[in-house]
């Protein structure tokens, strides 16, 4: 049943059964991005866009992930397989219901494929990157990263898909701080409004135990973060060391295989590959050599000495697995019995559920280390106590449960910021386990919010969520004042020319607004004092008032330059404009779009929506932030609202394109309706799949 937002809503008896319909209503939604995420993961998609993601297709053949999704597979147990087969099976039910429909090049799915899917979303955007590897240092065979190289106007394929630094948001709140006794549950993942692996918000509900609603990735069986009837959880990204860098020594020229290890020497694996590109409309083939040593594939050189790569677990896999035992969990010992699979390799985790508990886990994979050894740093491959002893269990990781302050939050910040009297404390972990988030401006205005209101509602908590306070213009603005104060005597002249603006800024609310001109100034404030410190973004510990003095007229002049004025509202220059998925359209200041109140996440602020201009763009478009917001209640009869930044579908054609972004641009919520009945109740269109 698809409801008047076009959220599929899948019923049936199997979890399989579920899956099967949940495949085929993201094909009707997605199927090009679906189909490219595929290609993506099993290193061909240079195929269909050509030189600039061949590196990505090396990188995917470099850590075999199609044999080692497809090994996984053969070894699941059989539930399991049975979920990938539904999902493989739906998307080709799709594809032999809908004839009109073109591949680009798959014309059968494999029930693999998502194995892949999961393995390439994280692996080739984050982990390989998260163990200190450059992309100048990329090296695999004879070829070497030359991003010149690359056709003129395309990236190199690495930025599109990066979702670092964009943040993420999450709270819950016990029974005792909310009005009516129920545990509330605040979701809100942050990614790329653009590229592959969009978030799809869907409801499934099997007989068999399967009753979850929330979203996942275009290409994964089931969504991953969200509620079933009685708990729910959500997902931040974590910043622990989960990968490293070994140095390996070949050394020996009568052996190019030959690497040092301890007293002896060890044999590289070599494999030769053919990676196609799609280049000026014909194919090219290009012949590629890999090699793995027993640390894992080769693919970087620092300093005359060839890199491997080692990931936690990456050959073992079971992340579904785990998130399908999450899912069905009908308890909080269910629900941590799932956890300690310690199946999936990063993540913080705040769960809520209807008996009132709630729970925060620094989650991941964190392998067990030599401390005396500098692991920031490539480690020598040749020496065997770089090798990990196994991994930590999960009761070992930064964790509490129900804190006496009722309250707990993760912003991608520091496991010691999750709330007040925790049960753990900085050198309680091996220094290798705890990763370098700090306090960020979005867990300091989340801790006031939690802590300024003793009882919640679900109406005060469902507009918390979209708070667009800037925490940070708190934290600058006196200091701004004070130095505005002395200016005022030592140099008269220049006071008075700057008076305007710095009393535009002392006088404004501190929230974001559409109709705001101080927020926009506000920005191009801490955007031009970031860059005047030769950093992106300012610690505002780190902001005097003089060092604001001194951007805030280049500021102005900048507002000046590109506007006519300096008072700007910030809806005027802030929007959401739908492009096509990939990301490759440019935005344009003539074309449809959305005034937001939300800004970015390092000025401290919950409505979270980073912004870009375009080449020939005044405005800045929204490319990444706030990508699913839900809010739960877990009454007796659980509830829940939620929206996404665009629209449930990707197809220009839906009423479901753009149809959540005037809501979305509000900060307000479409109903998330879960119960059989309300579900009818607001169901536009019934259908088994297949059916027109």
């Amino acid at each position: 049943m698809r409801d008047r937002y076009g959220v599929p809503h899948v019923y049936g008896p199997t979890d399989a059964s579920v899956v099967f319909g949940h495949a085929y209503a993201q094909a009707e939604d997605h199927f090009e991005q679906l189909e490219y995420n595929v290609l993506y993961a099993l290193g061909r998609s240079a195929e269909a866009r050509g030189q600039q993601d061949f590196w990505d297709n090396l990188l995917a053949r470099a850590f075999e992930i199609p044999r080692l999704a497809s090994d996984e597979y053969a070894r699941s147990a059989a539930p399991l397989r049975a979920i990938y087969d539904a999902y493989a099976a739906g998307v080709n039910h799709y594809l032999a219901t809908n004839p009109e429909v073109k591949p680009k090049l798959i014309t059968r799915f494999e029930p693999w494929h998502t194995l892949a899917m999961l393995r390439a979303r994280y692996w080739l955007a984050e982990f390989i990157w998260d163990t200190g590897l450059e992309r100048s240092e990329l090296r695999i065979g004879d070829l070497t990263f030359e991003p010149s190289a690359r056709p003129a106007g395309q990236d190199d394929g690495f930025a599109r898909r990066a979702e670092r630094a964009q943040g993420s948001n999450m709270w819950a709140l016990a029974p005792a701080r909310t009005v009516n006794g129920h545990a509330l549950l605040f979701i809100n993942p942050h990614v790329g409004f653009f590229g592959p692996f969009q978030y799809y918000e869907a409801h499934l509900h099997s007989e068999q135990g399967l009753r979850f609603s929330g979203v996942g990735r275009v290409g994964f069986p089931f969504p991953y973060i969200g509620h079933n009837e009685r708990l729910g959880w959500s997902h931040t990204d974590n910043y622990f060391d989960r990968g490293d860098l070994y140095a390996e020594v070949f050394d020996d020229p009568r052996d190019p295989l030959s690497y040092r290890y301890g007293n002896t020497r060890r044999r590289a694996t070599e494999w030769v590959e053919t990676v196609s590109v799609l280049v000026d409309g014909r194919m090219q083939a290009r012949r590629v050599v890999f090699r793995k040593t027993h640390h894992g594939p080769v693919v970087g050189e620092r300093n005359g000495k060839l890199l491997a790569v080692k990931l936690a677990k990456a050959a073992e896999g079971g992340w579904y697995d785990q998130w399908h035992a999450m899912g069905r969990a009908q308890s909080l010992g269910e629900f941590r019995r799932a956890l300690d699979r310690n199946a999936i390799p990063y993540m913080n985790v705040i769960y809520a559920d209807g008996d009132g508990n709630i729970l925060y886990v620094y989650n991941g994979i964190v392998p067990r280390r030599a401390q005396e050894l500098d692991w920031s740093e490539p480690v020598d491959g040749s020496d065997p106590r770089t090798e990990w002893q196994g991994y930590h269990p999960t009761r070992e990781l930064p964790q509490v449960i129900n804190p006496p302050s009722g309250y707990l939050l993760n912003t991608n910040s520091s496991p010691f910021t999750a709330t007040t009297d925790l049960p753990y404390k900085p050198g309680s972990f091996p220094n290798y386990m705890v990763g370098p988030e700090g306090d960020n401006p979005r867990a300091r205005r989340s801790r006031r919010i939690l802590t300024e209101r003793e009882k919640w509602t679900f109406g005060d908590w469902s507009r918390a969520a979209t708070d667009t306070r800037v925490q940070v213009a708190d934290e600058v603005l006196p200091k701004l004042a004070i130095a505005f104060d002395e200016l005022r005597i030592s140099d008269t002249a220049r006071a008075t020319r700057l008076a305007p603006h710095v009393r535009l800024l002392l006088d404004w609310s501190r929230v974001s607004t559409i109709e705001s001109p101080a927020m926009t100034l506000f920005h191009s404030l801490m955007s031009r004092a970031g860059e005047a410190a030769g950093r992106r973004f300012m610690d505002p510990k780190d902001i005097t008032g003089p060092s604001l003095l001194e951007a805030l007229g280049p500021s102005v002049t900048a507002l000046e330059q590109k506007w006519k004025s300096a008072r700007v509202t910030w809806g005027e220059v802030n929007r959401l404009q739908r492009q096509h998925w990939d990301g490759d359209e440019a935005f344009r200041d003539d074309a449809p779009s959305l005034a937001v109140p939300g800004g970015p996440g390092w000025l401290g602020m919950i409505y979270v929506f980073n912004a870009q201009t375009g080449e020939e763009s005044r405005r800045q478009y929204g490319t990444s932030g706030n990508s699913y917001v839900s809010v739960v209640e877990f009454a007796p009869r659980v509830r829940a609202a939620s929206v996404v930044y665009f629209g449930q579908s990707g197809r220009p054609d839906s009423p479901h394109y753009f149809d959540q972004a005037p809501i979305y641009a509000r900060g307000q919520f479409k109903p998330a309706w879960f119960h059989r009945d309300e579900v009818s109740a607001n169901a536009v269109r019934r259908y088994r799949p297949g059916q027109r």
